[in-house]
């Protein structure tokens, strides 16, 4: 099975840029993604985005709080263009679970994206208030469970075990930290990785023996300590 690498990213010259990269099968953006890059009007940024990536999908997400107003944002948003998945949090800040707007989106035939997921638990709720015939992406935060030492393989591997029989839901490995968590989301039969350009760039080099990493090393150790003039 393959794993497609989606682009973390909000930036147009990126996005622009990348989506003629055949490495790269999708995007993915999110408020804080946005901010970085300089959006001041999210309708406006937005479908500057959609214009230079037209086909491949590209997850947008809602920002509002309220299920009420994540159900207006995320209609309003799936109709600026058919390649949209609308990206909606697992739950809002209070910690309220958002099985309604799940289950009244995908009832609707609404492509989604269901972000900030980081149990087993969440997956399993996630998938009973979806309509199978309706194309979901699940994403776990890999990296970020990580970075406070919590183990992200055996959710992953669990999450692709629930969902397996369910061809409409991905499971998608989030917050990539490193290029070496795609063989592992591979691994773990993932069927999407987000990351961001910096890392699909050395995904690009993969296949490098040891013997031209060593030398690669040692090359610029050298060039480096030229440019510096160092003396001893």
């Amino acid at each position: 099975m393959k794993t497609k690498i989606f682009c973390d990213s909000a930036d147009y010259k990126t996005i622009k840029k990348l989506n003629n990269n055949s490495l790269v099968s999708g995007f993915t953006t999110n408020p804080s993604l946005m901010k970085i890059s300089g959006a001041k009007n999210y309708k406006n940024y937005s479908l500057k985005l959609l214009n230079v990536c037209k086909k491949k999908p590209i997850s947008l997400e809602v920002f509002a709080d309220t299920f009420e107003q994540m159900l207006l944002q995320a209609n309003t948003i799936n109709s600026w263009g058919k390649n949209i998945y609308v990206k909606i949090p697992v739950v809002n800040s209070k910690g309220v679970f958002s099985g309604k707007v799940i289950k009244l989106l995908s009832n609707k035939g609404i492509k989604l994206n269901i972000t900030a997921v980081y149990t087993v638990n969440q997956v399993k709720k996630i998938i009973k208030n979806l309509n199978k015939n309706s194309k979901t992406i699940i994403s776990i935060f890999s990296g970020r469970m990580a970075d406070v030492g919590k183990d992200p393989i055996p959710i992953i591997k669990e999450s692709v075990r629930l969902t397996k029989k369910l061809k409409n839901v991905n499971i998608l490995w989030a917050s990539t930290r490193e290029a070496y968590n795609y063989l592992q989301a591979k691994n773990c039969g993932c069927s999407i990785i987000t990351m961001p350009p910096s890392i699909i760039y050395k995904i690009s080099k993969f296949g490098k023996t040891y013997q031209e990493l060593t030398l690669d090393t040692v090359k610029k150790f050298l060039k480096d300590s030229k440019d510096s003039n160092f003396k001893i």
